[in-house]
């Protein structure tokens, strides 16, 4: 792996080990001032609105000055985010940290535009996937980091995230190339590139990418729900307490390691980007019904297993489809397009889960979750039907 996917796969990490960090101690923040569950509650919709904003433009903006910037940019903005966090003592003050944190650390529509410049059709799923396992890896230790750092102080975590995401940036400025060359860069001018309305819709408007991108929102809506509700469903079914639930997201956080940093790479040469994506979303609906039917807790480990698999196949093959479909030139912005599938799926996802769990029953949203991944299956099934294989 040369120096520049080692950097991107940084990036990812530390995002996502900030976002860890960050995402179990912010009730606490808020409780400090006097603030209550909505409060906090309106926090996490404000960064995953501020994702959903910044996505495309993010985006767009890289098509047109390259990545290299960009990534820099956030990176420095995320550290000054948790630096503005650590430092809060006020709501405003918090409301405003986790909103620059929010607008910065969409820069995951970068780097997966960055991993599509390198990397030859062949391979750019397994770059992909590179990116899920840093994903992973993040969720996994960043609960754990915060945790232990909390025990020094509530500032010491956001302090220590800052710090780290600094240190990316100071690593990022010596080792990064540009991956975009000057020729292959958007031309339009700047003043056409915040139409966010007009841009998010004339991507779907592609017919050539549109089955692939409902099915890639079906599936991160069934996951969103999954990834919010657990702690409440494993209390009401099993009594778990949060060490339990600790262990539990850190046996995911393996399994998103493993499949989508090794089995991936392994998988993908021998089967293509289309047999992964099926089987990859028929395990998802698979796991996630089987997560409903659990009696024991014991089970919830199996079933876990297969959703896991369900996805490390299935995300990575679904955003090289969709990547290979569309210009050089466009790269950025389509992946700015997909991190707002993915932030309207954080914001839409939670609230059905909670809905579902509390007006039908605690199992129904693993059933919705189940059916979200049998249509995008469907879907996915009818794009390839009509373009052919890949």
């Amino acid at each position: 792996m040369n120096s520049s996917l080692i950097f991107i796969f940084i990036t990812v990490f530390v995002d996502l080990l900030g976002y860890g960090i960050m995402l179990p101690l912010l009730p606490f923040y808020v409780q400090a001032q006097h603030g209550g569950a909505a409060i906090a509650g309106a926090l996490s919709s404000l960064y995953a609105s501020a994702q959903l904003f910044a996505g495309p433009v993010l985006g767009a903006l890289s098509d047109r000055f390259g990545r290299r910037p960009v990534l820099l940019i956030c990176l420095l903005g995320t550290s000054f985010g948790y630096l503005m966090l650590g430092l809060a003592d006020s709501l405003p003050l918090i409301f405003l940290a986790v909103l620059v944190d929010g607008l910065t650390g969409a820069n995951l529509t970068t780097a997966n535009a960055y991993i599509a410049d390198v990397t030859t059709p062949e391979n750019r799923a397994r770059g992909i996937g590179m990116i899920g396992a840093a994903f992973g890896l993040g969720l996994m230790a960043g609960p754990a980091l915060g945790g232990l750092l909390s025990r020094y102080g509530l500032s010491v975590p956001a302090f220590t995230a800052s710090v780290i995401a600094l240190c990316n940036v100071i690593f990022g400025f010596f080792v990064l190339p540009e991956s975009l060359p000057l020729q292959r860069r958007e031309i339009k001018p700047v003043s056409q590139m915040f139409n966010w309305g007009r841009q998010f819709t004339n991507l779907f408007r592609q017919a050539n990418i549109q089955k692939f991108l409902i099915a890639l929102f079906l599936l991160n809506l069934a996951f969103a729900g999954l990834q919010s509700n657990f702690p409440l469903y494993s209390n009401y079914r099993f009594h778990w307490n949060p060490s339990q639930n600790s262990i539990f997201y850190l046996y995911v956080g393996v399994c998103a390691v493993l499949v989508q940093g090794f089995l991936f790479g392994k998988l993908q040469p021998v089967f293509g980007e289309r047999k992964l994506t099926l089987a990859g979303l028929t395990c998802m609906a698979v796991g996630l019904s089987f997560m409903a039917f659990a009696r024991e807790a014991w089970m919830l480990y199996p079933s876990v297993t297969i959703i896991a698999l369900g996805t490390g196949m299935s995300i990575p093959s679904l955003t090289a489809l969709v990547s290979f479909r569309v210009s050089e030139s466009e790269q950025g912005r389509l992946m700015g397009g997909t991190q707002t599938l993915l932030s309207l799926t954080a914001i839409l996802g939670p609230s059905l889960a909670g809905l579902t769990f509390e007006w039908i029953a605690f199992s129904a949203p693993y059933w919705l979750g189940s059916l979200f991944s049998l249509f995008a299956l469907i879907v996915a099934s009818i794009g390839f039907s009509k373009q052919g294989s890949v």
